[in-house]
Protein backbone atom coordinates (compact mmCIF):
# COMPACT_ATOMS: atom_id res chain seq x y z
CA UNK A 1 0.00 0.00 0.00
CA UNK A 2 1.24 3.85 -0.93
CA UNK A 3 1.71 5.80 2.51
CA UNK A 4 2.06 9.24 3.06
CA UNK A 5 3.70 11.63 5.17
CA UNK A 6 3.38 11.92 8.93
CA UNK A 7 1.98 15.12 8.98
CA UNK A 8 -0.74 14.72 6.41
CA UNK A 9 -3.87 15.12 7.59
CA UNK A 10 -7.05 13.56 6.60
CA UNK A 11 -10.84 13.52 7.29
CA UNK A 12 -11.41 9.42 6.84
CA UNK A 13 -15.19 9.85 6.37
CA UNK A 14 -17.49 12.32 5.45
CA UNK A 15 -20.22 12.67 2.76
CA UNK A 16 -21.74 14.55 -0.08
CA UNK A 17 -25.29 14.42 -1.67
CA UNK A 18 -27.85 15.97 -3.47
CA UNK A 19 -31.25 15.52 -1.45
CA UNK A 20 -32.99 13.53 -2.41
CA UNK A 21 -36.35 12.52 -0.37
CA UNK A 22 -36.56 8.56 -2.29
CA UNK A 23 -32.97 8.08 -1.92
CA UNK A 24 -31.93 9.25 1.35
CA UNK A 25 -34.71 7.25 3.40
CA UNK A 26 -32.60 7.31 6.25
CA UNK A 27 -33.44 10.85 6.78
CA UNK A 28 -36.67 10.78 6.51
CA UNK A 29 -37.20 8.02 8.97
CA UNK A 30 -35.61 9.61 11.96
CA UNK A 31 -36.37 12.79 13.95
CA UNK A 32 -34.83 16.08 13.75
CA UNK A 33 -32.75 15.07 10.29
CA UNK A 34 -34.54 18.56 8.40
CA UNK A 35 -31.10 20.51 8.60
CA UNK A 36 -29.58 17.66 6.37
CA UNK A 37 -32.14 17.56 4.02
CA UNK A 38 -30.27 19.96 1.45
CA UNK A 39 -28.18 19.59 -1.18
CA UNK A 40 -23.96 18.89 0.58
CA UNK A 41 -21.22 19.47 -2.04
CA UNK A 42 -17.56 19.91 -2.22
CA UNK A 43 -17.64 23.62 -2.43
CA UNK A 44 -19.53 23.85 1.09
CA UNK A 45 -16.84 21.06 2.82
CA UNK A 46 -13.64 22.93 1.19
CA UNK A 47 -13.53 25.64 3.47
CA UNK A 48 -13.82 23.61 6.74
CA UNK A 49 -11.03 21.69 5.67
CA UNK A 50 -8.86 24.31 5.27
CA UNK A 51 -10.13 25.83 8.75
CA UNK A 52 -9.20 23.10 10.76
CA UNK A 53 -5.96 22.07 8.69
CA UNK A 54 -7.11 19.24 7.02
CA UNK A 55 -5.58 18.03 3.70
CA UNK A 56 -7.81 15.71 2.15
CA UNK A 57 -11.15 13.79 2.77
CA UNK A 58 -12.17 10.13 1.75
CA UNK A 59 -15.69 10.91 0.81
CA UNK A 60 -18.38 7.62 2.17
CA UNK A 61 -21.43 6.60 0.64
CA UNK A 62 -25.22 7.61 1.87
CA UNK A 63 -26.92 6.13 -0.81
CA UNK A 64 -27.24 2.23 -1.72
CA UNK A 65 -27.04 3.24 -5.48
CA UNK A 66 -24.68 2.77 -8.49
CA UNK A 67 -25.57 6.10 -9.72
CA UNK A 68 -24.26 8.03 -6.00
CA UNK A 69 -20.62 5.79 -6.69
CA UNK A 70 -20.42 6.85 -10.27
CA UNK A 71 -21.12 10.79 -8.82
CA UNK A 72 -18.82 10.22 -5.80
CA UNK A 73 -15.75 9.33 -8.25
CA UNK A 74 -16.66 12.44 -10.63
CA UNK A 75 -16.25 14.52 -7.80
CA UNK A 76 -13.37 13.29 -7.00
CA UNK A 77 -11.95 13.35 -10.34
CA UNK A 78 -12.94 17.58 -10.21
CA UNK A 79 -11.73 17.83 -6.33
CA UNK A 80 -8.05 16.98 -5.79
CA UNK A 81 -8.87 17.36 -1.77
CA UNK A 82 -11.29 14.12 -1.90
CA UNK A 83 -8.22 11.82 -2.20
CA UNK A 84 -10.81 8.55 -2.24
CA UNK A 85 -14.34 7.41 -2.63
CA UNK A 86 -15.96 4.34 -0.13
CA UNK A 87 -19.07 3.26 -2.83
CA UNK A 88 -21.74 0.72 -2.76
CA UNK A 89 -22.04 -2.03 -5.20
CA UNK A 90 -24.58 -4.96 -4.92
CA UNK A 91 -22.92 -7.41 -3.03
CA UNK A 92 -25.62 -9.76 -3.14
CA UNK A 93 -25.65 -9.54 -6.84
CA UNK A 94 -23.37 -12.75 -9.08
CA UNK A 95 -21.79 -10.06 -10.89
CA UNK A 96 -20.50 -8.11 -7.89
CA UNK A 97 -17.30 -8.31 -9.39
CA UNK A 98 -18.14 -6.63 -13.08
CA UNK A 99 -20.10 -3.86 -11.34
CA UNK A 100 -16.87 -2.91 -9.91
CA UNK A 101 -14.74 -3.39 -12.80
CA UNK A 102 -17.67 -1.18 -15.05
CA UNK A 103 -17.28 1.94 -12.80
CA UNK A 104 -15.50 5.09 -14.18
CA UNK A 105 -12.16 6.78 -12.50
CA UNK A 106 -11.58 3.16 -10.70
CA UNK A 107 -8.45 3.98 -9.02
CA UNK A 108 -10.42 6.82 -7.03
CA UNK A 109 -12.52 4.16 -5.36
CA UNK A 110 -10.54 2.80 -2.47
CA UNK A 111 -13.34 0.56 -0.80
CA UNK A 112 -17.13 0.03 -0.44
CA UNK A 113 -19.97 0.26 2.31
CA UNK A 114 -23.64 -0.88 2.77
CA UNK A 115 -25.90 0.88 4.89
CA UNK A 116 -25.73 -2.41 7.14
CA UNK A 117 -27.33 -0.92 10.34
CA UNK A 118 -30.33 -0.29 8.33
CA UNK A 119 -31.00 -4.10 7.87
CA UNK A 120 -33.63 -5.62 9.59
CA UNK A 121 -31.51 -9.26 9.64
CA UNK A 122 -29.08 -9.28 12.46
CA UNK A 123 -27.56 -11.71 10.68
CA UNK A 124 -27.28 -10.23 7.40
CA UNK A 125 -22.97 -9.67 7.04
CA UNK A 126 -22.68 -13.84 7.42
CA UNK A 127 -25.48 -14.33 4.23
CA UNK A 128 -23.32 -16.50 1.97
CA UNK A 129 -24.37 -14.12 -1.11
CA UNK A 130 -22.94 -10.71 1.52
CA UNK A 131 -19.71 -12.78 2.00
CA UNK A 132 -18.77 -13.99 -1.30
CA UNK A 133 -19.84 -10.72 -2.62
CA UNK A 134 -17.21 -9.16 0.05
CA UNK A 135 -14.57 -11.80 -1.04
CA UNK A 136 -14.57 -9.88 -4.36
CA UNK A 137 -13.36 -7.01 -2.96
CA UNK A 138 -10.00 -8.39 -1.82
CA UNK A 139 -9.43 -9.63 -5.49
CA UNK A 140 -9.75 -5.89 -6.00
CA UNK A 141 -7.78 -4.25 -3.39
CA UNK A 142 -10.97 -2.29 -1.92
CA UNK A 143 -11.54 -1.96 1.74
CA UNK A 144 -14.99 -2.57 3.41
CA UNK A 145 -16.55 -0.42 5.39
CA UNK A 146 -18.61 -1.71 8.40
CA UNK A 147 -21.59 0.40 9.60
CA UNK A 148 -23.19 -1.76 12.83
CA UNK A 149 -25.66 -2.05 15.11
CA UNK A 150 -24.93 -3.71 18.84
CA UNK A 151 -27.25 -6.43 17.35
CA UNK A 152 -25.10 -7.32 14.36
CA UNK A 153 -21.94 -7.67 15.90
CA UNK A 154 -21.91 -10.94 15.89
CA UNK A 155 -22.27 -11.73 12.38
CA UNK A 156 -19.57 -9.59 11.71
CA UNK A 157 -17.44 -11.51 13.89
CA UNK A 158 -18.05 -14.36 11.62
CA UNK A 159 -17.38 -12.59 8.54
CA UNK A 160 -14.22 -11.43 9.64
CA UNK A 161 -13.16 -14.85 10.68
CA UNK A 162 -14.08 -16.45 7.44
CA UNK A 163 -12.27 -13.77 5.33
CA UNK A 164 -9.10 -12.94 7.19
CA UNK A 165 -6.74 -11.57 4.04
CA UNK A 166 -9.61 -8.39 3.67
CA UNK A 167 -9.18 -5.15 5.13
CA UNK A 168 -12.13 -4.31 7.03
CA UNK A 169 -12.84 -0.41 8.57
CA UNK A 170 -15.70 0.21 11.09
CA UNK A 171 -17.37 3.01 11.17
CA UNK A 172 -17.72 5.37 14.38
CA UNK A 173 -16.67 3.11 16.85
CA UNK A 174 -20.11 0.99 16.54
CA UNK A 175 -22.01 3.44 17.67
CA UNK A 176 -21.15 3.19 21.56
CA UNK A 177 -24.73 4.36 23.51
CA UNK A 178 -23.10 7.79 24.53
CA UNK A 179 -26.26 8.93 25.58
CA UNK A 180 -27.06 7.12 28.01
CA UNK A 181 -22.97 6.43 29.51
CA UNK A 182 -23.67 2.72 29.66
CA UNK A 183 -20.36 0.77 28.37
CA UNK A 184 -21.35 -2.19 28.48
CA UNK A 185 -22.14 -4.78 26.23
CA UNK A 186 -20.68 -2.19 23.73
CA UNK A 187 -17.06 -2.16 25.00
CA UNK A 188 -16.79 -6.18 25.32
CA UNK A 189 -18.32 -6.29 21.38
CA UNK A 190 -16.37 -3.54 20.44
CA UNK A 191 -12.63 -5.23 22.37
CA UNK A 192 -14.28 -8.55 20.62
CA UNK A 193 -13.93 -7.12 17.30
CA UNK A 194 -10.55 -5.76 18.05
CA UNK A 195 -9.22 -8.81 18.31
CA UNK A 196 -9.00 -9.59 14.11
CA UNK A 197 -5.92 -7.46 13.17
CA UNK A 198 -7.86 -7.18 9.41
CA UNK A 199 -9.81 -4.31 10.89
CA UNK A 200 -9.41 -0.63 11.82
CA UNK A 201 -11.68 1.41 13.52
CA UNK A 202 -12.55 5.36 12.70
CA UNK A 203 -13.02 7.59 15.42
CA UNK A 204 -16.07 9.09 13.99
CA UNK A 205 -19.60 9.91 14.46
CA UNK A 206 -19.42 9.91 18.01
CA UNK A 207 -21.49 13.37 18.69
CA UNK A 208 -24.45 12.18 17.28
CA UNK A 209 -24.64 9.44 19.38
CA UNK A 210 -25.24 11.94 22.01
CA UNK A 211 -27.65 14.32 23.69
CA UNK A 212 -27.60 16.39 20.30
CA UNK A 213 -27.70 20.09 21.71
CA UNK A 214 -26.76 19.46 25.07
CA UNK A 215 -23.70 16.54 25.53
CA UNK A 216 -20.56 17.42 27.51
CA UNK A 217 -17.18 17.04 26.13
CA UNK A 218 -16.65 14.56 29.30
CA UNK A 219 -19.06 12.08 28.27
CA UNK A 220 -16.93 10.74 25.44
CA UNK A 221 -13.74 9.75 27.31
CA UNK A 222 -14.44 6.63 28.66
CA UNK A 223 -15.91 5.32 25.89
CA UNK A 224 -12.65 6.71 23.31
CA UNK A 225 -10.26 5.19 25.88
CA UNK A 226 -12.06 1.98 25.32
CA UNK A 227 -11.30 2.45 21.30
CA UNK A 228 -7.78 2.82 22.38
CA UNK A 229 -7.14 0.41 24.26
CA UNK A 230 -8.94 -2.44 21.96
CA UNK A 231 -7.09 -1.30 18.64
CA UNK A 232 -4.42 1.02 19.63
CA UNK A 233 -3.14 3.62 17.89
CA UNK A 234 -1.96 2.71 14.78
CA UNK A 235 -5.43 1.04 13.96
CA UNK A 236 -7.41 3.84 14.28
CA UNK A 237 -7.99 7.24 11.95
CA UNK A 238 -10.06 10.45 12.61
CA UNK A 239 -13.42 11.22 10.66
CA UNK A 240 -15.63 14.00 10.54
CA UNK A 241 -19.10 12.77 9.67
CA UNK A 242 -19.82 15.47 8.20
CA UNK A 243 -21.96 17.20 7.19
CA UNK A 244 -24.43 14.60 9.41
CA UNK A 245 -21.97 15.67 12.49
CA UNK A 246 -23.50 19.11 12.17
CA UNK A 247 -27.12 18.00 13.92
CA UNK A 248 -24.68 18.34 16.93
CA UNK A 249 -21.34 20.13 16.49
CA UNK A 250 -19.73 22.05 13.78
CA UNK A 251 -17.36 20.55 11.82
CA UNK A 252 -13.99 22.03 13.75
CA UNK A 253 -15.59 20.83 17.34
CA UNK A 254 -15.66 17.26 15.85
CA UNK A 255 -11.75 17.14 15.70
CA UNK A 256 -11.06 19.22 18.93
CA UNK A 257 -12.69 16.95 20.91
CA UNK A 258 -10.28 13.88 20.12
CA UNK A 259 -7.32 15.84 21.36
CA UNK A 260 -7.39 15.03 25.30
CA UNK A 261 -6.97 11.32 23.54
CA UNK A 262 -4.59 12.34 20.96
CA UNK A 263 -2.38 14.66 23.62
CA UNK A 264 -1.40 11.30 25.87
CA UNK A 265 0.08 9.62 22.67
CA UNK A 266 3.11 9.61 20.80
CA UNK A 267 3.96 12.69 17.56
CA UNK A 268 4.31 9.15 15.60
CA UNK A 269 0.84 7.66 17.01
CA UNK A 270 -0.81 11.18 16.93
CA UNK A 271 0.41 11.25 13.25
CA UNK A 272 -1.13 7.54 12.67
CA UNK A 273 -4.66 8.87 13.92
CA UNK A 274 -4.69 12.11 11.87
CA UNK A 275 -3.83 10.93 8.60
CA UNK A 276 -1.18 8.38 8.19
CA UNK A 277 -3.46 5.28 8.88
CA UNK A 278 -5.79 6.32 6.76
CA UNK A 279 -3.54 6.86 3.93
CA UNK A 280 -2.51 3.34 4.48
CA UNK A 281 -5.51 1.02 4.70
CA UNK A 282 -7.62 3.31 1.77
CA UNK A 283 -4.21 3.50 -0.45
CA UNK A 284 -4.53 7.45 -0.16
Amino acid sequence: MTTVSAERRIDAHQHFWIHSPKVHTWMTRRQGMEPLMRDFLPRDLAPLLRGSMIDGCVAVQAASTTHETRWLLDLASAHSFILGVVGWADLAAPDCADQLAALPERSRLKGLRHLVEDEADPHFLARSDIVAGIACLQQAGLVFDLLLRLDQCEAALKLLARLPQQRFVLDHCAKPPVRSGALEPWATQLRALARHQNLVCKLSGLVTEAEWRTWDEREFSPFTEVVLEAFGPQRLMLGSDWPVCTLAAPYGRVFHLMEPLLQQLSYAERAAIRGGTAAQVYAL
